[in-house]
C-alpha cells in the first residue's frame, strides 16, 4: 500500500521503561504484542484499519517476535483464524469494521463459540455505530449475547485500553469464551501515552513451531451432539468464570461521588463524552472527578450482577448510559433488579433517545432531566442544567434565524478525477438509449453513485452482493439489470456469492467490476489485482496508468466461464457508454461483465507527486494538464454539471453584465482526468471546455515562441 506507518512501526518496539505515544488503536496494537499474541489477521476498514495496516508494513520486525500476519480476503476467513486457538493454547487477534463485518464472520463465529477456546482469542470491531458511521445502524452487543462472547468496551485511555487487551486475552482463557472488543471512532483516534511493557515473543510461533498437532478430541468440534453440551457449558462454566474473573480483577471501575444516593452507569466506551457532558452541570471537573458514583462497563457482557445490585442498592435513582438500540443492558440490569427485590428507580431510554450516537449534547440533554428530578436540592447543578437547556435551545434558534433556511445537504462524493464518475455519466448517456436500467448497487467508493447528480442505485445488500442481489429482479424484468461491484467486493464476495452463481444457473445479467486497483473505499489497501512493486515502479517514471498491469480478474472470469467479457478505460465516455448500451441489448444470453479499468485517483497522485517533484528539482521539462470552460461560449446551460459531478466543475458570475445565468468554470483543484472534455464530446454538449498544458521549466525554443505569442495575444484580448 502507498501510505507509510514507519513511525508508527518504530512505537511499536519500545520497550519497558518507555512512554507509548499515539492513538488508540496504535495503543491496542501495542497491547496485542505485549500480550504475547501468536498470530493476527483481520479484513481491512475504518476505524481500526490502522492495526492491520501496521501489523502488514510490520511485518519485518513481527518475524523476528515469530507473530504471524495474514490479510484476509474477508471477515469470515478472519474469523475462521481463530480456530487455531480451539485445540492449542496460543492467544490470536483478528480484526474488521463493524456490525458489517461482523455479519460475513457470524457463521465462523458460532462455530468458534461453541466449542469455545484454549488460547485466548480477541476480535477488534470498529464499532462505529450513530452520525459517525458509515454502515447500517446495528450493534455487535447482539452477537455477544447470542453466541455466547465476552464484549469489551474499554474507557478511552490508552492506558486503560492496553490494560483490557491484556486482561482480554486472560479473561477468554478463564473463561474459553472469545472476546470481542468495541472501539468507537473516537476511541480509536483518541491520543495519549502509557508506560510501554517489552514485547512478548509467543511460545508457540513462527519461530517455535509445534511439533506434533493436537490429538482429536470431538468436544473441541462444533457439530452435533456435542453442541448441545456445548450450550450447557456456557451457562454452567463459562459466563460464571468469566464473571468472577471480572470482579476478582476489577476490569469495570467504580468512581465514587459526593452525591452517594444517585448513581450512573455507562459503557466504558462513553467515559470521556459523559465526563464532559457532566462538566456542563458542574457535576464533574477538568480532571474527570465526577460528583455523581460512576459504574464504568468495560466488559459489557457477561454483566456482573452482583456488582451491579451493591451499586444500585443504596441509589434513590441509577441513570444508564447505553449507546444504541435495543437497549440490551438495560433490559438485563431492570431483570437483574427485579430478581434481587432491589426497587431503585432505574433510568435509561426514557431520558435519552434510543438511537443514534450519544454526543456530548445528546448526553447533557438527557443529564439535565435527571438533574431536574433527582438533584433539586443542588442549587448550582439545578440552575446549571436549566441554563444549559434554554441556551441550548436559544443557540439553536439564533442559528435557524441567522440561516433563514436550513443548510442545504453536502453529502459525500467521489474525489477529484475518481475513475469511477465518468462510468457512471456513460450510464446516464446510455439509459438515453435503452432506458431506465435497475441497478444493483454495491458497498465501495461506487456506492456514493446513489448521490446527485448520479441518483443509480436500487439496492445495497452486502460487500461483493451486488450481482446476487439481482438474482430475483433480472428474471421479472423486461430490461436487463445492471450489477456494480468494485475489485475489493469482488475478491471478497462477488467472485462466488455473484458470479459463480450467476453462471451455474445461466442467468441472463450484466456486472458491471469497477477495476481501480486498491479496496478504495477502506483506505486503499492492496488485493490480489493491484500491480505488483516493479510496475508501480515503472509507472512512476513513465507516469501511466496501474490498471492494465494487473489482469487477475480478467483471467480468473474467463477461467471459470464467462464467455462475454469487455475490458474498457473508465476516462473514455464514448467507449464506455456504446459498451454498457452494447451489453444491455446484445442477443447474447447469459452472464455479460465489463471491467472498467482505471487507477485509484488517491493513488495515482501519491504515486506521481514524487516523480513530479524529482523532475522540476533537476529542472527537467514538467507538462500539467489542465482543462478550462470558455465562458464567453458558455450558455449557462449547465449539462456538464448535472452530467459529471466533478467538484472542481462548478460556477462562477457571469462576466457578461447582459447575462444573468452563472457560467461553469473548472476550479484549480483540477487533477486533468480529461472528463469534463470526453463528457463534452460523448454528449454533444456546448464546445466551451478546453484543454490547455500548462509547462514548468519549458524547453528555450518553448520560451522563444512564448515571447513572439504574447503580444499578439494581449492585442486580441485588447
Amino acid at each position: 500500500m502507498e501510505v507509510s506507518f514507519g513511525e508508527e512501526i518504530q512505537s511499536l518496539q519500545l520497550g519497558a521503561g518507555h512512554t507509548f505515544h499515539g492513538e488508540g488503536i496504535l495503543a491496542i496494537t501495542k497491547g496485542l504484542l505485549q500480550s504475547g499474541v501468536s498470530y493476527v489477521g483481520g479484513y481491512q476498514g475504518a476505524p481500526v484499519s490502522h492495526l492491520l495496516d501496521v501489523m502488514v508494513q510490520a511485518k519485518p520486525y513481527l518475524d523476528r517476535l515469530g507473530v504471524h500476519v495474514e490479510a484476509c480476503s474477508n471477515e469470515a476467513s478472519a474469523a475462521a483464524m481463530l480456530g487455531a486457538s480451539i485445540h492449542y493454547p496460543i492467544r490470536g487477534a483478528v480484526t474488521w469494521k463493524s456490525i458489517v463485518g461482523t455479519n460475513v464472520a457470524a457463521d465462523a463465529l458460532s462455530n468458534l463459540a461453541s466449542p469455545g477456546v484454549t488460547g485466548g482469542v480477541l476480535i477488534v470491531v470498529g464499532e462505529d455505530y450513530g452520525e459517525g458511521a458509515s454502515v447500517i445502524q446495528e450493534r455487535t452487543h447482539a452477537y455477544a449475547l447470542k453466541s455466547g462472547m465476552l464484549l469489551l468496551d474499554p474507557r478511552p485511555d490508552l492506558a486503560q485500553m492496553v490494560h483490557m487487551v491484556e486482561h482480554g486475552f486472560r479473561l477468554s482463557e478463564a473463561s474459553n469464551m472469545p472476546a470481542i472488543m468495541e472501539l468507537r471512532i473516537r476511541a480509536c483516534h483518541v491520543r495519549g501515552s502509557f508506560e510501554a511493557k517489552d514485547n512478548v515473543a509467543p511460545a508457540i510461533s513462527t519461530q517455535r513451531l509445534m511439533q506434533e498437532p493436537a490429538g482429536f478430541d470431538y468436544m473441541r468440534l462444533a457439530h452435533p451432539p456435542v453442541t448441545f453440551r456445548h450450550e450447557k457449558l456456557k451457562g454452567e462454566q463459562r459466563i460464571p468464570a468469566a464473571r468472577r474473573y471480572i470482579a476478582e480483577h476489577g476490569l469495570n471501575e467504580l468512581f465514587d461521588g459526593e452525591h452517594k444516593d444517585l448513581g450512573l452507569i455507562v459503557q466504558g466506551g462513553l467515559y470521556n463524552t459523559l465526563i464532559r457532558a457532566l462538566q456542563q452541570f458542574g457535576l464533574a471537573d477538568a480532571f474527570g472527578q465526577s460528583r455523581i458514583p460512576l459504574l464504568v462497563l468495560n466488559v459489557t457482557s457477561p454483566l456482573v450482577p452482583e456488582q451491579l445490585e451493591r451499586f444500585c442498592d443504596d441509589k434513590r435513582a441509577v441513570l444508564l448510559l447505553e449507546e444504541g438500540q435495543p437497549e440490551y443492558i438495560e433490559q438485563e440490569l431492570a431483570t437483574l433488579l427485579r430478581r434481587a427485590g432491589i426497587a431503585t428507580p432505574l433510568h435509561g431510554k426514557d431520558l435519552l433517545p434510543s438511537a443514534g450516537e450519544y454526543t456530548a449534547e445528546v448526553m447533557a440533554q438527557g443529564l439535565a432531566g435527571f438533574v431536574e428530578r433527582y438533584l433539586a436540592d443542588d442549587t448550582n447543578a439545578l440552575a446549571s442544567a436549566r441554563a444549559w437547556l434554554q441556551g441550548n435551545a436559544q443557540r439553536r434558534a439564533d442559528v435557524a434565524k441567522a440561516l433563514g433556511t436550513p443548510l442545504p445537504a453536502r453529502p459525500p462524493g467521489m474525489c477529484i478525477g475518481c475513475p469511477e464518475r465518468p462510468v457512471f455519466s456513460a450510464l446516464k448517456l446510455a439509459q438515453q438509449d435503452v432506458g431506465p436500467v435497475h441497478v444493483a448497487g454495491d458497498i465501495g467508493c461506487h456506492a456514493l453513485a446513489t448521490f446527485e447528480p448520479f441518483s443509480f442505485g436500487h439496492s445495497i445488500l452486502g460487500y461483493g452482493m451486488s450481482l446476487a442481489s439481482r438474482a430475483g429482479v433480472s428474471p421479472l424484468m423486461r430490461r436487463r439489470v445492471l450489477s456494480v461491484m468494485g475489485d475489493g467486493g469482488f475478491w471478497h464476495n462477488g467472485l462466488l456469492t455473484g458470479v459463480q452463481s450467476a453462471l451455474f444457473n445461466g442467468d441472463d445479467a450484466v456486472l458491471l467490476i469497477f477495476k481501480n486497483g486498491y479496496t478504495s473505499a477502506t483506505g486503499t489497501q492492496d488485493i490480489i489485482s493491484t500491480p505488483a512493486d516493479e510496475a508501480k515502479e515503472q509507472a512512476e517514471n513513465k507516469a501511466q496508468s496501474l490498471a492494465h498491469v494487473n489482469q487477475t480478474i480478467e483471467t480468473t472470469l474467463k477461467g471459470l466461464g464467462v464467455k462475454w467479457l469487455r475490458t474498457v478505460h473508465t476516462y473514455e465516455v464514448d467507449t464506455v457508454r456504446a459498451t454498457l448500451t452494447e451489453a444491455f441489448t446484445t442477443d447474447f444470453q447469459g452472464l455479460k461483465v465489463i471491467v472498467a479499468e482505471g487507477e485509484c485517483q488517491l493513488e495515482r497522485q501519491r504515486r506521481i507527486k514524487p516523480w513530479i517533484a524529482g523532475l522540476l528539482k533537476r529542472g527537467e521539462r514538467v507538462v500539467r494538464v489542465k482543462y478550462g470552460v470558455d465562458e464567453d461560449v458558455c450558455n449557462g446551460d449547465h449539462a456538464c454539471i448535472r452530467l459529471s459531478g466533478c467538484p472542481t466543475l462548478t460556477l462562477k458570475d457571469n462576466p457578461d453584465p447582459l447575462k444573468v445565468d452563472p457560467v461553469a468554470t473548472v476550479i484549480d483543484g483540477c487533477v486533468g482526468c480529461g472528463l469534463c472534455g470526453a463528457n463534452a464530446h460523448a454528449a454533444t454538449l456546448c464546445p466551451s471546455f478546453y484543454r490547455a498544458e500548462v509547462v514548468q521549466n519549458p524547453r528555450w525554443h518553448e520560451r522563444l515562441l512564448d515571447a513572439l505569442r504574447a503580444p499578439f495575444v494581449r492585442m486580441l484580448q485588447a
